[in-house]
């Protein structure tokens, strides 16, 4: 089993598998994220897309869920449900 040193868990942890994104943010989430701590995101973007009734169609959401991804991952910053998200005109 490969481990990594989790950017939002600050421990040692199971890496995921494959890079869950293509290019070079997939590597760098693939080379620094847990698979408890991606786990951990998909829930918290389901609560976003789903609290939120996203469209992701729109390029502007796609860009914020982004956003948002790397912000809780990599900052170690708690995303509020209550944020308010794009306008998806």
């Amino acid at each position: 089993m490969r481990t990594v040193y989790c950017a939002r868990l600050q421990k040692e942890a199971p890496g995921l598998k494959y890079p869950p994104l293509p290019g070079e943010l997939g590597k760098k989430i693939f080379d620094h994220i847990s698979q408890e701590a991606w786990m951990q995101w998909l829930k918290k973007q389901t609560m976003l897309i789903n609290e939120h009734h996203l469209n992701l169609a729109s390029s502007t959401t796609r860009v914020f869920l982004s956003d948002c991804m790397q912000r809780y991952l990599f900052n170690g910053e708690e995303i509020s449900i209550d944020i308010t998200p794009p306008s998806s005109n």
